[in-house]
């Protein structure tokens, strides 16, 4: 099965909400025909950015549903506390049109046993067996699925074509030397945001799930197209794509940290998408000190790119 949807750069869109703090599924549309127009491959639809445990299962499936509806390509996240629901998730997504799935290990019950997910895996992908899909590896999930696991699932289940990584820079070079590398018929995504550059260039990736492209989708689009020339060989690309990703550093830092909706949140409310403003818990906010840390670090980037892209070579050859 081809992993062809797992390329380029793809946004794991949040979920906006209403005043009643239900989910605003026109909103999330507008956004994913926004990041697809801007040049984003596809939408990732709902992970742990989309606040998938916050959610109901019917929820999580309209979103999905409303987004394939739009003509939008999508990856569906089939995070859930018990194998039935996840499973559930990965047929309704076949069932509705979406391209690809993200599989997340099952958490909370036996989510340290590698046999118990092994079976959660395998439940997974039998369930939409016509839809490419990856392994979210992530430490916030509690499991690492190590070379092993994943040979003896895709043995027996040939949708599984890649493997998305969100442990950082170790765990990404572990896949890469473990796991994609081993078969040119299997992806590596890149899941981290401070990890584009290494993954890219060091690893071998072949796309980027982003957080901060929701909110920088041209900056991170540029990025990408960089690395990606780097990881040819390009030496001014190399240069360029190391200054970018360095100056967004602590935006991207935001990706690994448990707030991580909150702040991509703001930022998009700064940027012009008021929709975002709101959370499904009431009492999840930023503390003012986190939010005047984040407004100075979004206005200290915005000035920085606005004068680096005018330099010669910066845009013309590699913009997205």
């Amino acid at each position: 099965m081809s992993a062809q949807i797992f390329t380029g750069c793809m946004p794991a869109l949040m979920t906006p909400c209403r005043e009643d703090r239900s989910p605003d599924f026109d909103a999330l549309v507008r956004k994913g025909e926004e990041l697809i127009a801007a040049g984003m491959s596809a939408v990732v639809y709902c992970g742990s950015m989309g606040d998938w445990p916050l959610l109901t299962d019917a929820e999580r499936m309209e979103g999905v549903e409303r987004l394939v509806g739009a003509g939008l390509p999508v990856i569906a996240g089939t995070g859930a506390v018990n194998t039935r629901s996840a499973a559930a998730h990965a047929a309704h997504a076949q069932k509705v049109g979406a391209k690809g799935l993200m599989v997340i290990p099952r958490v909370l019950s036996r989510g340290s046993v590698v046999a118990a997910q092994k079976e959660h895996f395998k439940a997974i992908l039998a369930a939409a067996p016509e839809l490419p899909a990856v392994i979210y590896n992530s430490p916030y999930y509690g499991f690492a699925t190590r070379a092993d696991l994943f040979f003896a699932l895709r043995a027996e289940h040939p949708n599984l074509v890649g493997f998305k990584e969100f442990g950082g820079a170790a765990d990404m070079r572990y896949a890469a030397e473990n796991i994609t590398s081993r078969d040119d018929e299997v992806s590596l995504m890149i899941g981290v945001d401070t990890c584009v550059f290494h993954g890219f260039v060091n690893c071998g990736a072949t796309g980027a799930i982003t957080g901060i492209g929701c909110v920088l989708p041209k900056e991170v689009l540029h990025l990408v197209a960089l690395c990606r020339a780097a990881a040819q060989g390009d030496i001014e690309a190399r240069s360029r794509a190391l200054e970018l990703e360095a100056a967004l550093a602590v935006l991207s830092s935001f990706d690994e940290g448990p707030d991580l909706v909150l702040y991509f949140k703001h930022m998009m409310v700064l940027k012009g998408d008021p929709e975002y403003r709101l959370h499904f818990n009431a009492t999840d906010a930023l503390s003012d000190s986190q939010r005047g840390y984040v407004e100075a670090q979004l206005r200290l980037f915005d000035a920085w790119y606005a004068d680096w892209s005018k330099q010669p070579g910066a845009v013309q050859k590699y913009a997205a």
